[in-house]
C-alpha cells in the first residue's frame, strides 16, 4: 500500500527566487518570461511507489514524468530536456537529480512543496490543492 500523501491535483499558490534559479539552469528568457507566476496545474497520481506526475501549464502544454521510487526512470525538464534519473523518497520527501539541479517534493500543511537547487540558487515553489 505505502503512503499514499501524494495523490492530488495542485495549483500553482507562489514561489520564491524563480529569476535567480532559472537564470543559474540557462533557461532562455522567452521560456523565463512564459514560467514567472505561470498557474501550473500539478497532477499526482501514487500507487504505492509508482508515481505519474503531470504538470498542465496554460495554453494546453503538458509534461509528464512516470517513475518509480528506486528505479531509474526516463524524465522531462520543466524546459523539455529528456533524461534519466532515479527518484528516491528520503523522509517522506521524493527526491530527484536533474541535470542541472537537485529537486525534492513534499506535502506539507497540505500543500505541494517543490523545492529546486542549483548552484546555489534555491527555488521554492507551493501549490494548493484543488482536487
Amino acid at each position: 500500500q505505502g503512503n499514499m500523501a501524494f495523490t492530488g491535483k495542485y495549483e500553482f499558490e507562489g514561489d520564491e527566487n524563480y529569476d535567480d534559479f532559472v537564470t543559474k539552469i540557462g533557461l532562455p528568457s522567452d521560456k523565463i518570461e512564459m514560467g514567472r507566476n505561470c498557474k501550473i496545474i500539478t497532477e499526482v497520481v501514487q500507487n504505492g511507489n509508482d508515481f505519474t506526475w503531470t504538470q498542465h501549464f496554460p495554453g494546453g502544454r503538458t509534461t509528464t514524468n512516470t517513475f518509480t521510487i528506486g528505479k531509474e526512470a526516463d524524465m522531462e525538464t520543466m524546459g523539455g530536456r529528456k533524461f534519466k534519473a532515479t527518484v528516491k523518497m528520503e523522509d517522506g520527501k521524493i527526491v530527484a537529480d536533474f541535470p542541472n539541479y537537485h529537486h525534492t517534493a513534499e506535502i506539507s500543511g497540505g500543500k505541494l512543496v517543490e523545492i529546486s537547487t542549483a548552484s546555489g540558487a534555491v527555488y521554492k515553489r507551493t501549490s494548493k490543492k484543488i482536487a
